[in-house]
């Protein structure tokens, strides 16, 4: 008896990390959620998808603190560039049964002159009374590699 009840307590951390289908798809449904709203810059469908203290950092280094920053600067930067976002959803990893990170590909195509965005972003997911909401979005330009140090 003694030795199962040490395999189920050395056991234990990696069973409470396994989620349910469902968690991930409601994270992912999130994220859709959110491109949606955005697309249709909708405020009060964006401002219902985050938590009153989430934030944003943009790729152009704009850091959008509190959810009417986000809500704010969102629908700024969707008037100002124009084009339609796509969130591809790669991974969603969890950090707690309440928390993940989903990280995908981040485009913005139709912009002027035909020219299209291609970046990646992480979204900080926390699961809340209300369901999913976003926390944090980190959006990112790929860079190119740095060049090797010298030998």
């Amino acid at each position: 008896m003694r030795r199962i009840a040490i395999l189920f307590l050395a056991a234990l951390p990696v069973l409470c990390q396994t989620q349910k289908p469902a968690d991930e798809a409601g994270v992912r449904a999130l994220v859709a959620r959110y491109v949606d709203a955005r697309e249709r810059r909708d405020a009060q469908a964006i401002e219902a998808l985050f938590t009153p203290e989430a934030d944003q950092l943009v790729s152009s280094g704009e850091w959008r603190k509190g959810r009417p920053a986000v809500v704010t600067g969102t629908l700024a930067s969707s008037e100002s560039t124009g084009g339609r976002r796509t969130i591809t959803v790669e991974s969603v990893r969890f950090l707690s049964p309440d928390t993940a990170i989903a990280d995908g590909r981040y485009e913005i195509s139709g912009l002027a002159g035909g020219q299209a965005r291609h970046m990646w972003t992480s979204l900080v997911c926390v699961r809340t009374p209300e369901g999913w909401r976003i926390a944090a979005i980190r959006n990112m330009l790929p860079a190119a590699p740095a060049p090797a140090a010298p030998k």
